[in-house]
């Protein structure tokens, strides 16, 4: 992406209603990204590599479950995982902001397929123990502490600033359409084989974005200036989004559901085998089905082209009553129907808090930026995992998965109330249209709005 000004790095000043280049950016089909040649290769290989990352998330969950029947275990695998983002996620974003994306993506790919190859030889030898899954993700985390935010803003120059939002929202579909096919081809081969193949498999799928990143024409790419080389770059990073309400303030919210509420293995796995019984097929049946839900909500991303922190608002506030719906299920079949609308409305989380951040942040700043995004996001599992998993072993997966829900209300009510008030907004009751309206307006016109006396 250019380093220049424009639409692309310019604030939004009113994160509900303004109109501005953020809010109305060019109308694209739903796959008009995809005739970029760079990032149809990347996209492509991103397809094949989700789907063994599926495939292995599916495996270790229900590995580190069968190996000492403890929800607090898989919540303290997917801490282990995700430590290092919490710890060394802004070094890396300085790291990605200094370096060229591409090579940067093929070191760190590479280190995730031995990873995975060295988890698949000690569990089809049978030598594998509980230590070696945590030190396993452990190292997946370390590497993913830079791929994370280098693969986030290799996206701007794959299609620059006219695509992005279409490019980002593609992501998005692709990931959670593997989520369609990776959990229902590991609940077969762990039934089948064992989940030693989940993670073989997992490693060979790296060939295919190595591939891709080794294929893309280094000419068509938008260049982006590297930071140099300095002091006090971290804090640079840091301030700049202090000084920014409709940065800030979306990360902490994301912080808060990647935190308490977004700890689906924990939830899910607990809820298959506690609560109803089930095996792993049932748990990847749950995956697949929020995938089915992610997909269509990551679609609807792609072709609405808009990023309103309204719209974020909204999705948390719907995220966390879902949630507590689905703690209340009393049958399988109602909770595995509300997985659907949960998965999109998640999506519509995930794409709109990416896809806002990217557009209102200068390139310069943008792989830190997306760091802290990235660390306070996946960075919260660490402290919340191994909480939510001990909440769920004491009190049940019920209580677990209703206490996620309700945090993430409320942090989405408060938050929304700070944007608009950072926004010059307020909350008016009135009529619109012949119909009873509540909804933030400039303070300047609820008097207008306001119902008469």
């Amino acid at each position: 992406m250019s380093t220049g000004s424009g639409a692309a790095s310019a604030p939004a000043p009113d994160p509900y209603d303004t109109k501005t280049a953020l809010d109305q950016p060019r109308r694209n089909s739903m796959f008009s990204s995809l005739r970029i040649r760079n990032y149809r290769l990347f996209f492509l290989g991103q397809v094949v590599s989700n789907i063994g990352t599926w495939m292995q998330r599916i495996a270790q969950d229900w590995l580190v479950l069968s190996l000492t029947g403890s929800s607090a275990a898989v919540g303290i695998t997917t801490a282990l995982q995700f430590l290092p983002m919490l710890l060394f996620g802004l070094y890396g974003g300085v790291l990605v902001d200094r370096l060229r994306k591409r090579p940067t993506l093929m070191v760190t790919q590479s280190a995730m397929a031995l990873t995975s190859f060295a988890l698949a030889v000690l569990t089809l030898t049978g030598m594998v123990e509980v230590w070696h899954i945590y030190v396993a993700a452990l190292a997946l985390g370390l590497a993913t502490v830079v791929d994370n935010p280098a693969r986030q803003s290799f996206v701007s120059e794959l299609v620059g600033p006219g695509q992005l939002q279409n490019a980002v929202s593609l992501n998005s579909a692709n990931f959670q359409s593997a989520r369609l096919v990776g959990p229902a081809v590991a609940g077969l081969l762990i039934t089948g084989v064992g989940t030693g193949w989940a993670f073989l498999l997992n490693g060979l799928s790296f060939v295919a974005p190595l591939t891709g990143l080794m294929l893309m024409r280094t000419r068509e790419l938008h260049p982006v200036e590297r930071a140099p080389r300095g002091k006090g770059q971290l804090r640079e990073g840091l301030r700049y989004v202090a000084g920014r309400p409709d940065l800030l303030w979306p990360i902490v919210l994301v912080g808060f559901m990647g935190t308490f509420a977004f700890n689906f293995p924990v939830y899910l796995s607990a809820f298959a085998d506690d609560v109803f019984h089930g095996d792993a097929g049932v748990y990847s049946m749950f995956n697949t089905l929020m995938a089915v839900g992610s997909v269509s909500g990551a679609l609807l991303a792609a072709r609405r082209g808009t990023a309103r922190l309204r719209m974020l608002i909204m999705a948390a506030l719907a995220f966390g009553a879902l949630e507590i719906l689905a703690a209340a299920s009393p049958e399988l079949w109602m909770f595995a129907l509300v997985m659907v609308p949960l998965g999109l409305v998640s999506m519509t989380v995930n794409v709109t808090t990416n896809t806002s951040l990217q557009m209102s942040t200068d390139p310069s700043v943008r792989g830190r930026v997306m760091a802290l995004y990235m660390m306070v996001f996946l960075g919260g599992a660490p402290v919340g995992a191994p909480v939510v998993g001990w909440v769920t072993d004491t009190y049940g997966a019920r209580v677990g998965f209703a206490a996620g829900g309700a945090i993430a209300m409320t942090a989405a009510a408060v938050i929304g109330l700070i944007l608009a008030r950072a926004g010059g907004l307020r909350l008016a009751v009135g009529w619109h249209h012949g119909h009873p309206s509540v909804r933030f307006v400039p303070r300047d016109r609820v008097k207008a709005l306001a119902p008469a006396a």
